[in-house]
């Protein structure tokens, strides 16, 4: 018996196939804008990673879904009425623009001045209200941060678990330090680093703890903002609390928190904020140029290299500060990739891709590993805890060894390439301890005295 037809959507006569209610007149425009030139093409890492294939070339997704908005707008839909699009096509469609970590290179490079990365989640979003997306296991981030108010599916109580009993937090501060879910149940050192390095420049922070809520990024990013509309009310209750701590500035370590916090937060709940948003190498980068920073440790001679991430460069244009911060660090050599910037080639993590299409996410980054390879990189380093992540991944699928559980490799003599975030570097050269609080509990337990990472020589 031949297969089923798949049920095909009813539309009433004169109704377009696909609507707009999140693509406004200016993505529709930037829509036609697209002059076909190819340009976007040769810097995508996504269409590098699948090998040319044009299914996810950023200009043939455009020029697809411009064929369908003529189909259902266009002057022959207005005459006529709009023309039934093929359901399979939408879902091919759709499948191939969830490739995309909307890193933006596209947008940097367009002659047309495309907003890309704006222009793509809203496509996403039509794409996901009309049941043809997201891809994988990004469908969860709704449910999983609206139940728990964090993709790890812990307990808002476990949002203090990762500070050390050193850590000095205040009950009032000019100061916010904003963790983030990543830094605070998955990657704990990205949190405990940062705290003890505001600790000993003598930066007062409060910290949110259990009232801190998850900045929703990973639903925006993938389309899914209207699910419950779960960023919006993360969004007003991060920002009411800290407004209402009396907070002038919020700090941040995490690139796609602070991406959320520059850009969403006000679009979320249609204001400013009654705060400054800061990234920690901007407070860093300030404090050594004025000399105000004391190193204690060294490394010996190796070569270091810097990773933008998407959410902090070419999204927010945060680029120099984490150059002057590695560039100063004693005992490295601070080496440029081919690729910086603007033209940054993406980690491969971003717009969901680490969680719906790993496989493209370790091709990603393994190609950023060889970016790194090509200057002789002791060291790559970023300000993100999924550049961290993913990066990490590359390395080991590159080098062909076995990863961790926090991809900290840099005390096994196999290991080729150190990939580390900027704060745990800082905060080791400062002479600060980044065990978090379940290692260090673990060495006082078998008795075990403290010691820094074994790469280090005193000053």
């Amino acid at each position: 018996m031949a297969d089923e037809e798949k049920p095909r959507a009813v539309i009433p006569k004169g109704e377009p196939y696909i609507k707009t209610d999140v693509i406004n007149p200016t993505f529709m425009m930037q829509f036609d804008a697209c002059t076909r030139c190819g340009e976007c093409d040769k810097w995508c890492p996504v269409l590098d990673a699948k090998d040319g294939d044009r299914k996810y070339s950023p200009m043939d997704k455009i020029s697809r879904f411009r064929t369908f908005m003529g189909q259902s707008y266009g002057l022959k839909a207005k005459i006529f009425g709009p023309k039934r699009l093929d359901e399979d096509d939408i879902q091919d469609f759709s499948d191939a623009f969830f490739h995309c970590s909307t890193c933006g290179v596209c947008a940097s490079v367009c002659p047309a001045g495309i907003n890309t990365v704006d222009m793509y989640e809203a496509t996403r979003q039509q794409l996901v209200m009309r049941d043809n997306g997201p891809y994988g296991k990004t469908v969860m981030f709704p449910k999983l941060i609206g139940e728990y108010r964090n993709p790890y599916m812990k307990d808002q109580k476990q949002r203090l678990d990762w500070i050390p009993d050193d850590v000095e937090i205040a009950e009032e501060a000019d100061v916010a330090y904003f963790a983030g879910c990543t830094a605070g149940f998955n990657q704990q050192v990205l949190g405990v680093a940062t705290a003890r390095v505001l600790n000993h420049l003598n930066v007062p922070f409060i910290y949110l703890g259990e009232e801190e809520t998850c900045c929703s990024s990973a639903i925006i990013r993938t389309g899914q903002p209207h699910k419950g509309d779960i960023p919006k009310i993360n969004a007003l209750h991060n920002v009411e609390a800290l407004e209402a701590r009396g907070v002038k500035k919020v700090m941040f370590a995490c690139a796609g928190c602070y991406r959320v916090a520059t850009i969403d937060w006000p679009k979320q709940i249609g204001r400013k904020p009654n705060f400054e948003v800061v990234h920690v190498a901007d407070l860093l980068a300030d404090l050594i140029q004025q000399g105000k920073i004391e190193w204690k440790k060294s490394f010996d001679n190796k070569i270091i290299t810097y990773h933008d991430p998407c959410h902090l460069g070419r999204h927010c244009g945060v680029y120099e500060t984490p150059r002057i911060v590695l560039d100063n660090l004693p005992g490295l050599k601070f080496v440029e990739m081919d690729r910086i910037k603007e033209l940054q080639r993406c980690c491969g993590a971003g717009g969901g891709v680490k969680a719906g299409i790993s496989d493209l996410a370790l091709d990603i980054a393994s190609e950023r590993i060889r970016d790194a390879q090509a200057i002789n990189a002791d060291i790559l380093s970023s300000c993100c805890p999924f550049c961290r992540r993913n990066i990490g991944d590359g390395r080991d699928n590159v080098y062909d060894q076995a990863g961790s559980t926090n991809f900290d490799l840099r005390d096994n003599p196999e290991n080729k390439m150190q990939v580390e975030d900027m704060i745990v570097l800082v905060a080791e050269l400062m002479g600060l301890s980044t065990k978090i609080k379940s290692q260090e509990e673990e060495d006082k337990a078998a008795g075990v005295e403290p010691e820094g990472p074994k790469h280090l020589i005193d000053l």
